[in-house]
């Protein structure tokens, strides 16, 4: 059992670490004090931390207190953790410190036996060996990196992930806009018909769901875009030198390609999370017109004979086990699901996002955690509905005429001809007679046959 395991070390002590981890005695530490859920630190603050990691090491390099080798390493072991080769090497969970101090450490650890490995393998003699704190850490404190790892970390996530979905689906409405052009079908508000509209109406309400909240995610970046680094440990920027932060700031804009810049405020950057808050707001918001979206379709689709049957979805399993032929709107409801726990993680944000006391907020890794969760279900869920439903979805006319001319609610039409308590006393005794408006409005005597047929055009109403 002891040849499996080596011995590291830190401030507390002597620590012992399986021989083929690069981790070292802090991260040990952390992975056998909490041992909470199992739900490790999401991959996208892994990335977030190398990349940051390496904008350091280049940052300090820059500025004259790394030299060039050390960093070069740093960044060459940073570039093997975003490249996913260093995978297996972060166990530590969400459910840590609220700093996320241990996962900081476990990346400054990581990197700094990684980089030593890397150059004894090319042969670069280094003025002394990467240290974690030393090396890794340079110039900053787990205070203002996890703040500015989340930050990169919901920037990439929303940029990457959320709006090249929102768009996909966007465009399959467009598409289904364009060919349902001319049909118009009966609106329904409060659940009960109302006056026409056509199905292209319909479909750009949907379409203009998702551009808002595309929008509104869009209108939130900047303020994750703002980054701590350079704040250390309280917001001073004590043991950073000067022009760190604006040099590490565009090391990382250059390298992800966002607009990132040093926060001007690094005191409200350590304790208030209000730019995380912010843009979650418009994750719900997403989550919110989805929900919307979905229990629309899945009401059209309803049936398929006794319910509104309007549209038809694709078929994609059984959806029964004891009704044979029974198929469900899955994919409707995947997406509901997702939305109310979209919904219960914003909530979890906010509360956390208000507990910056003094000079630091710490529950850091659990806003990261449900943040990441959100934009990540939801980007699956939205491609997932427009693969699998959105764009098989087909107009069912016939239906769709058969509802619009036995809806009562026609009679507005008649409003600028016979008035509105008139054309109500057409509606209500065409409904208790089981008759057509027709029928109703010429035997109540408000219009003849004829004028009828010359007022009433129900396609013409939208």
């Amino acid at each position: 059992m002891a040849d499996q395991y080596r011995v590291e070390h830190d401030s507390m002590g002597e620590m012992r670490v399986p021989v083929d981890a690069l981790w070292g005695a802090q991260t040990q530490r952390s992975h056998e004090n909490f041992p909470i859920g199992g739900q490790t630190m999401p991959a996208e603050i892994i990335a977030a931390f190398a990349q940051l990691k390496k904008a350091a090491a280049r940052a300090n390099a820059e500025l004259g207190r790394m030299d060039g080798a050390s960093a070069d390493m740093i960044a060459a072991a940073a570039d093997e953790a975003l490249a996913g080769k260093l995978d297996g090497n972060f166990p530590l969970v969400v459910w840590q410190t609220g700093s996320g101090t241990q996962s900081n450490m476990n990346m400054n650890e990581v990197l700094a036996n990684r980089g030593n490995q890397i150059a004894a393998e090319r042969g670069v003699e280094l003025p002394r060996p990467l240290h974690p704190n030393d090396s890794v850490n340079m110039s900053q404190s787990s205070n203002d990196t996890f703040p500015t790892a989340m930050h990169i970390a919901a920037a990439t996530a929303l940029s990457d992930r959320l709006l090249p979905a929102i768009e996909q689906l966007a465009a399959t409405f467009e598409r289904l806009e364009e060919e349902n052009a001319g049909i118009v079908k009966s609106g329904r508000t409060h659940l009960q018909d109302a006056v026409p509209i056509s199905f292209s109406q319909e479909i750009f309400g949907w379409r203009g769901l998702l551009e808002a909240s595309a929008e509104e995610i869009r209108a939130s970046l900047p303020g994750l875009y703002r980054l701590a680094l350079g704040g250390t440990a309280v917001g001073t920027g004590l043991n950073a030198p000067a022009g760190f932060d604006t040099a590490v700031a565009a090391q990382i804009a250059s390298q992800t390609g966002l607009p990132f810049v040093t926060d001007p405020n690094k005191f409200r950057a350590l304790s208030g999370k209000d730019a995380v808050v912010f843009a979650h707001g418009a994750v719900k918001a997403l989550a919110a017109n989805m929900m919307k979206i979905a229990n629309d379709v899945r009401w059209l689709a309803s049936g398929p004979r006794l319910g509104l049957g309007e549209i038809t979805i694709p078929a994609n399993e059984p959806g029964s086990s004891i009704m044979p032929g029974k198929v469900n709107p899955t994919q409707c409801e995947a997406v509901t699901m997702v939305a109310v726990q979209v919904m219960g993680n914003d909530a979890t944000i906010g509360f956390a996002a208000s507990q910056g006391n003094f000079e630091l907020n710490v529950f850091m890794p659990v806003i990261a955690y449900n943040f990441l969760q959100s934009v990540g279900l939801l980007a699956d869920a939205i491609a997932s509905f427009d693969e699998r439903c959105a764009s098989g979805i087909t107009a069912n006319r016939e239906k769709m005429h058969d509802n619009l001319h036995g809806s009562l609610m026609l009679v507005t039409a008649l409003n600028p001809y016979i008035g509105y308590e008139n054309a109500a006393k057409v509606a209500k005794k065409a409904y208790a007679e089981g008759t057509s408006l027709k029928e109703a409005c010429v035997e109540l005597g408000f219009l003849t046959a004829e004028r009828f047929d010359e007022v009433f055009h129900p396609e013409q109403m939208v």
